[in-house]
């Protein structure tokens, strides 16, 4: 037998509903590698015969591996910053009062705009860096912070060129419809008309998108322009995703069922007949502790219809400069507890198997099993658990990525 590394004296996480246990754990385990893909693993008793001599091996005293850990919703990529406006609701202002004052979207929009590729390439890479020290290896990031064709193109770029010089995948999605640009505040149907035929087309151009999503609410677009948007990414063959019931429920989710999407995303105000709908149509339910918390938000989401409907669940940071300026998926696991008051095991699976349904790569990546990709992570842990419960020491010791050791 011939294998490119092997690690023995390790409990593993597989996060695979085929093995009949919590988190599909394996304990006193081993797992082999071999061209970047899991060409075996199981109880350590089991292991075949392999050339000792020649192979790798490392000891993990009895630590956990789990799958690489995916951030399913992101907006890292964006310029400047937005703390004063923190500051300013912590005094007392509202949301149109700091609009009014050329806050909001509006700043980051300007922002980016003025920022180059360069400029907005190194403000994301420290973001990833942080997620890649906390054992995340696949992560997704939307542009939307341009609202002009230019700028989403730039966006989505940077996100490509992250995903060429770092180990962490990158899927990228264009979100050209996040909000109304300002240019187009008297007619937003002029702008859904620019997204649809000049940005998804220069978009599609330069493959700059694996996934098409759309901010559908109150605040920016109504039923029938999110309608006409996913509809025109269905038609050029990419995946479509949603922003839905964050604010107010107007259908999001069932839009996004009928058109087969992915995910839908925040989902605070999603009721039983959205639940039903997306459970039906496999959409996964896509939930941001990082915006609840740091909001301040009370309208808790639908967990337990959820769980009734068994929808996969999925956790992510929302990463952006207004609503979730945190860069940590290990404190998302421990805000979907004890916030969301979901059990350690669903958060993991959040970050793992759910979060790589959500994205359309369950094939590849989110729990450990042979022929999978050798995306892995070594934990100074007790039990899975502990990944949910405590922060602030960063347990990862070792990050494996399609079978590279990229951290020990």
């Amino acid at each position: 037998m011939s294998w490119d590394h092997v690690w023995i004296d390790v409990n593993i996480a597989t996060m695979d509903s085929k093995v009949a246990a919590p988190y599909g754990a394996i304990t006193n385990a081993a797992i082999a590698v071999k061209n970047g893909q899991i060409a075996w693993l199981g109880p350590r008793s089991e292991l075949p015969d392999f050339d000792v001599l020649a192979t790798p091996v490392y000891r993990g005293y009895q630590k956990w591996l789990t799958p690489g850990l995916i951030d399913a919703h992101t907006h890292l990529v964006y310029a400047g910053n937005r703390a004063n406006e923190f500051e300013m609701r912590l005094q007392g202002a509202s949301y149109q009062d700091i609009a009014n004052a050329g806050g909001g979207i509006i700043s980051t929009v300007k922002a980016c705009r003025e920022a180059d590729e360069a400029e907005l390439f190194n403000l994301a890479r420290k973001r990833l860096n942080a997620l890649a020290k906390e054992g995340v290896t696949t992560v997704e990031i939307k542009s939307g912070y341009g609202l002009d064709t230019a700028t989403e193109l730039k966006m989505l770029r940077v996100a490509r060129e992250l995903g060429k010089h770092h180990h962490v995948e990158v899927q990228t999605t264009f979100l050209g419809a996040h909000a109304i640009a300002a240019e187009y505040k008297h007619n937003p149907d002029a702008y859904v008309d620019l997204v649809i035929n000049d940005m998804l087309p220069a978009v599609m151009k330069e493959n700059l998108a694996d996934a098409v999503d759309v901010f559908c609410e109150g605040i920016a677009f109504n039923l029938e322009q999110t309608e006409r948007v996913l509809q025109a990414a269905k038609r050029a063959g990419l995946p479509i995703k949603l922003h839905a019931e964050q604010l107010s429920n107007i259908g999001a989710s069932e839009l996004a069922a009928k058109l087969g999407a992915l995910s839908v995303d925040h989902i605070e105000f999603l009721d039983e007949a959205g639940v039903k709908a997306i459970s039906q149509s496999g959409t996964c339910a896509v939930l941001l502790p990082g915006a609840f918390y740091f909001l301040r938000e009370t309208k808790l989401p639908p967990i337990d219809l959820l769980r009734q409907y068994q929808v996969p669940m999925v956790i992510a940071s929302d990463i952006n400069p207004g609503s979730s300026p945190i860069c940590s998926t290990l404190l998302m696991l421990n805000m979907a507890c004890t916030l969301f008051r979901l059990t350690p095991e669903e958060a993991l699976k959040g970050v793992t198997i759910n979060a790589a349904k959500a994205l359309g790569i369950e094939h590849k990546v989110g729990s450990l099993a042979i022929g999978k990709q050798a995306d892995f992570c070594l934990w100074d842990i007790h039990s899975p658990a502990e990944l949910a419960y405590a922060y602030g020491v960063n347990p990862c010791e070792q990050v494996i990525k399609s079978g590279r050791i990229i951290q020990q």
